[in-house]
């Protein structure tokens, strides 16, 4: 198997872990504290605004190459391992079949952004205008 097959793979586990995050998130077997967690980690992975820019050398990737699999690793821990396994399965047959796709919650993260983007540049003109 060469390198890019390994990467291939790679990506494709972190898309089912992904999958499975959102589907425990929404199972109510699910502890709140590790919704709320996996919501932040699902969200960040679907969002298409990154904590650093993919156009910036080098770094603008180490979030998608380290942030996002730490927060996953984290996220399927605080999630009881039946919850976690019924996911998965649901995960891998969903994806199997195709990409999931949620256009509510794609633009629930834009309008949360663009709030997040709105709120800052207020703060920001506020402190020039003193």
């Amino acid at each position: 198997m060469g390198m890019l097959d390994k990467w291939r793979e790679q990506a494709r586990r972190l898309k089912i872990e992904c999958y499975t995050l959102y589907l425990a998130y929404r199972d109510p077997r699910t502890p709140w504290y590790a919704r709320i967690f996996a919501a932040c980690v699902v969200g960040y992975a679907f969002s298409p605004i990154d904590l650093i820019p993919d156009f910036v050398p080098i770094i603008g990737y180490l979030d998608d190459l380290i942030l996002l699999p730490i927060g996953i690793t984290v996220a399927l821990k605080l999630i009881p391992v039946a919850v976690l396994d019924e996911c998965r399965e649901k995960a891998r047959s969903v994806i199997d079949q195709g990409k999931p796709i949620n256009r509510v919650a794609a633009a629930l993260i834009v309008i949360l952004w663009l709030g997040l983007a709105l709120l800052v540049t207020r703060f920001l003109i506020s402190m020039v205008a003193q």
